[in-house]
């Protein structure tokens, strides 16, 4: 069933080029790319925030690197707001709370990589933080060669920690 989301925002996590470059290819990456690139248009025709998320670290993601770029297709919708990050939770040491409070933001929609790593971490941060957390099931991933039992378990366990769980054509903005 579909729910229409208001007060909410959609973060895409990390994104970027160097997550596409593993030896372990992004467990059904064209999919993702997919259903991300679908929910920021349509968080866009709604007037909903698309907030980027960048990692960057000194050995992986490193910054102003091709690696740290966003994928291709993301840069040509392109965010409300980029917020960078150092740590697997986006709320850690970074203004993501902020950006959400002077928006009016209740509610934020978690995409992007990796599931058992900043999209666990970042969900379980939007919850500590007092946000309605809605995981999309289907638009999440990793570079794992067990991705798909990892996005599964996830699925499940951040559920029972009290994230929502949609798929892409459940999200309305």
């Amino acid at each position: 069933m579909t729910e229409s989301l208001k007060h909410a925002a959609l973060l895409v996590i990390d994104v970027q080029m160097g997550m596409f470059a593993k030896s372990t290819i992004v467990y059904r990456a064209e999919q993702l790319i997919r259903n991300i690139t679908s929910l920021v248009r349509s968080a866009q025709q709604a007037g909903t925030p698309v907030i980027f998320i960048q990692h960057s670290g000194e050995k992986d993601l490193i910054r102003d690197t091709p690696g740290w770029q966003f994928h291709p297709d993301l840069l040509k919708l392109g965010p409300d707001a980029t917020v960078h990050k150092r740590h697997g939770n986006a709320f850690e040491e970074t203004e993501l709370d902020q950006i959400l409070k002077a928006r009016g933001v209740e509610q934020v929609v978690v995409t992007g990589m990796v599931t058992h790593g900043c999209v666990k971490n970042t969900c379980l941060g939007g919850l500590a933080a007092g946000y309605r957390v809605i995981l999309v099931a289907d638009a999440h991933s990793s570079y794992s060669q067990k991705a798909g039992e990892l996005i599964a378990e996830w699925n499940a366990r951040l559920q029972q920690q009290g994230a929502g769980l949609k798929t892409t054509e459940e999200i309305a903005f």
